[in-house]
Protein backbone atom coordinates (compact mmCIF):
# COMPACT_ATOMS: atom_id res chain seq x y z
CA UNK A 1 0.00 0.00 0.00
CA UNK A 2 3.14 2.46 0.69
CA UNK A 3 4.23 1.59 -2.65
CA UNK A 4 0.89 2.37 -4.29
CA UNK A 5 0.39 5.32 -2.42
CA UNK A 6 3.77 6.77 -4.10
CA UNK A 7 2.55 8.29 -7.21
CA UNK A 8 -0.14 10.07 -5.68
CA UNK A 9 2.12 11.83 -2.78
CA UNK A 10 4.23 12.66 -5.09
CA UNK A 11 2.31 14.58 -7.33
CA UNK A 12 0.86 16.46 -4.67
CA UNK A 13 4.19 18.41 -3.97
CA UNK A 14 6.10 18.41 -7.45
CA UNK A 15 4.90 20.25 -10.24
CA UNK A 16 6.94 20.25 -13.91
CA UNK A 17 5.77 22.31 -16.25
CA UNK A 18 6.65 22.70 -19.88
CA UNK A 19 7.12 19.40 -20.84
CA UNK A 20 5.80 16.91 -23.82
CA UNK A 21 5.66 14.20 -21.89
CA UNK A 22 6.54 12.50 -18.03
CA UNK A 23 7.87 8.59 -18.03
CA UNK A 24 7.93 7.12 -14.61
CA UNK A 25 10.92 5.07 -15.31
CA UNK A 26 10.90 3.51 -12.33
CA UNK A 27 12.70 2.62 -8.94
CA UNK A 28 16.19 1.93 -7.52
CA UNK A 29 16.55 0.91 -3.67
CA UNK A 30 13.14 -0.21 -2.61
CA UNK A 31 13.17 -0.53 1.32
CA UNK A 32 10.50 -1.34 3.58
CA UNK A 33 11.62 -0.58 6.83
CA UNK A 34 8.81 -0.88 8.87
CA UNK A 35 5.05 -1.64 8.27
CA UNK A 36 2.11 1.04 8.74
CA UNK A 37 -0.64 0.26 11.60
CA UNK A 38 -4.37 0.74 10.27
CA UNK A 39 -5.36 3.96 10.91
CA UNK A 40 -1.74 6.01 10.52
CA UNK A 41 -1.16 9.17 9.18
CA UNK A 42 1.54 9.05 6.61
CA UNK A 43 3.49 11.74 4.52
CA UNK A 44 5.82 12.28 1.98
CA UNK A 45 9.57 13.77 1.77
CA UNK A 46 11.38 14.04 -1.41
CA UNK A 47 14.90 15.43 -1.82
CA UNK A 48 15.99 16.06 -5.83
CA UNK A 49 19.14 14.25 -5.70
CA UNK A 50 20.42 14.10 -9.51
CA UNK A 51 19.59 15.36 -13.08
CA UNK A 52 21.02 13.94 -15.98
CA UNK A 53 20.92 14.05 -19.30
CA UNK A 54 19.31 11.75 -21.71
CA UNK A 55 18.09 11.88 -25.25
CA UNK A 56 15.29 14.49 -26.01
CA UNK A 57 15.04 15.29 -22.28
CA UNK A 58 16.06 14.84 -18.42
CA UNK A 59 15.83 11.73 -16.04
CA UNK A 60 15.61 13.67 -12.93
CA UNK A 61 16.39 11.09 -9.41
CA UNK A 62 14.36 11.64 -6.64
CA UNK A 63 14.88 10.22 -2.71
CA UNK A 64 11.82 9.71 -1.30
CA UNK A 65 10.82 8.62 1.90
CA UNK A 66 6.73 7.66 3.24
CA UNK A 67 7.12 8.61 7.08
CA UNK A 68 4.46 7.30 9.51
CA UNK A 69 3.30 9.72 11.85
CA UNK A 70 5.29 9.12 15.69
CA UNK A 71 7.30 6.14 14.46
CA UNK A 72 10.94 6.05 14.23
CA UNK A 73 11.65 4.31 10.56
CA UNK A 74 9.80 5.17 7.52
CA UNK A 75 7.38 3.20 5.99
CA UNK A 76 9.31 2.82 2.39
CA UNK A 77 12.39 4.51 1.25
CA UNK A 78 13.12 4.49 -2.63
CA UNK A 79 15.01 6.20 -5.49
CA UNK A 80 12.14 7.47 -8.15
CA UNK A 81 13.11 7.91 -11.25
CA UNK A 82 11.81 10.13 -13.77
CA UNK A 83 12.54 11.11 -17.23
CA UNK A 84 10.97 13.90 -18.64
CA UNK A 85 11.33 15.12 -22.33
CA UNK A 86 10.24 18.50 -23.96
Amino acid sequence: MSLALLPHLLFQIIEVTGVRMTINYGLNRLRFPAPVPVGSRVRLGAVLAAVEDVRGGVECQLDCQVEIEGAEKPALAAEVLFRYYV
